[in-house]
């Protein structure tokens, strides 16, 4: 058994419970937004595509504010209060959803959360990867994203099951499907603030020596590309792959001739798989080396990929999506710990930002770009998904050198 610092344990479970609050929105989001409540000027713009877009910007403005914070982290030597102040605008964000009613508020609300919420993502795995050594970097980092994506998986089935059963009548009270699931989104961030402020302190030093210039490096000295800029990459790719059914909701719906939890359940088992694999695949990635868990991982999304458009049932799907997980849990926290062996001492946040905000950029790059591809076809964006994983692979292969496993290993050096 591998070594968990307590700080990390909490991190986790703080993680688990915001993570279930805020991964309703992915489910209820769309549905909310197809219901009519939300009224008024939609810019001349399909509901699909109004969809895509609010979903979308949560990811394309917390990717890029992303390196800004853990540079912050790092200079400042402090992840603890950017992780508190990320979740603080998360809980009041996911309650102002329950009061939108126009699309100009409701983007206006997802626009400061994915800013806000780009102030915890860097700034925990920083601090996850601070409290790590390199003999357990991959099991910690697995045990992190267990728990992370725990809350992540219930979250979906939770949030279908919750709006389709709406609406409540509470001590008086009625409160729409919708309402309980903003509620409850904003309930699971504020109890993640009160877990970090009690149990979560940051490091006794974190050494920090973080560059005063704002570059990341895209090339080594040898005229290839820099591994963690690869595996940032990778990440992207592997995202983009797997939140393409986000905004096809509806579409899938019908197609499938399923209803709202059927879309719970096929969202959350690319999740769910990764829970029962994220731990131990990173604690192998300690063992044997990193490189060949996320070169496989890569490898095995292609099929899950494009699988999914083609599959004519629900339960098609739904082992589709597991075996997405499968592949997903192979790349995470082999590739994140591996960005960790490399990254400099005292920049890890500003480092392994590169691959945070990759992996957001991509889940708002997927539902905004299968949107737009469904219209040439069911089957076009999960082909193109599966072409982006393929690249992935050949890149991680061919740029990441492998790191060699035992107790102290140090990567080969890149430059």
């Amino acid at each position: 058994m591998f070594d968990i610092d307590r700080r990390v344990l909490a991190l986790a479970i703080a993680r688990m419970a915001d993570s279930a609050g805020n991964s309703f929105l992915i489910v209820v989001l769309p549905l909310y937004i197809t219901s009519g409540v939300i009224t008024g000027d939609a810019f001349g713009l399909t509901a699909t595509a109004i969809t895509g877009i609010v979903l979308s910007l949560f990811g394309f403005l917390n990717s890029f504010t992303q390196p800004f914070a853990g540079y912050l982290s790092d200079k400042s030597e402090r992840r603890k209060v950017f992780i508190l102040l990320g979740l603080a605008i998360l809980a009041l964000t996911n309650f102002s959803y329950s009061l939108a009613s126009s699309y100009p508020v409701l983007i206006a609300i997802r626009a400061v959360q994915g800013i806000g919420v780009a102030f915890t993502i860097p700034c925990t795995i920083a601090l996850v990867n601070d409290l790590a050594s390199k003999e357990n970097r991959g099991g910690n980092m697995g045990l992190f994203n267990t728990f992370r994506l725990l809350g992540f998986g219930a979250g979906p089935i939770a949030a279908g099951a919750l709006v389709h059963q709406g609406p409540y009548h509470l001590a008086g009270i009625d409160i729409t499907g919708f309402e309980a699931a903003f509620y409850i989104a904003s309930a699971g961030a504020l109890i993640s603030f009160l877990l970090v402020t009690l149990l979560v302190s940051d490091p006794e030093s974190t050494d920090a020596e973080a560059a005063d210039d704002f570059s990341i490096s895209i090339l080594n000295s040898r005229g290839g590309l820099d591994p963690i800029f690869t595996l940032a990459l990778a990440s992207l790719f592997m995202a983009i792959s797997i939140a393409l059914i986000s905004t096809l909701e509806t579409t899938i719906n019908q197609r499938l001739d399923q209803n709202e939890l059927w879309f719970g359940l096929e969202f959350a088992a690319f999740v769910l798989a990764q829970v029962a694999l994220q731990t131990p695949i990173g604690h192998a990635s300690d063992r044997y080396g990193r490189r060949q868990f996320i070169v496989v991982g890569l490898v095995l999304l292609v099929p899950a990929t494009v699988v999914q458009g083609f599959v004519t049932t629900p339960m098609q799907m739904l082992i589709a999506r597991l075996a997405q997980g499968v592949a997903g849990a192979l790349v995470f926290a082999p590739a994140l710990a591996l960005a960790g062996d490399i990254a400099r001492k005292g920049q890890s946040g500003t480092q392994l930002s590169l691959l945070t905000m990759a992996f957001g950029l991509g889940t708002a790059i997927g539902p905004l770009s299968s949107g737009f591809l469904v219209k040439f076809g069911f089957p076009v964006p999960f082909e193109i998904g599966g072409v982006l994983a393929a690249i992935g692979a050949v890149l991680v292969y061919t740029q990441v050198e492998q790191v060699q496993p035992s107790s102290g290993a140090k990567p080969t050096p890149q430059d």
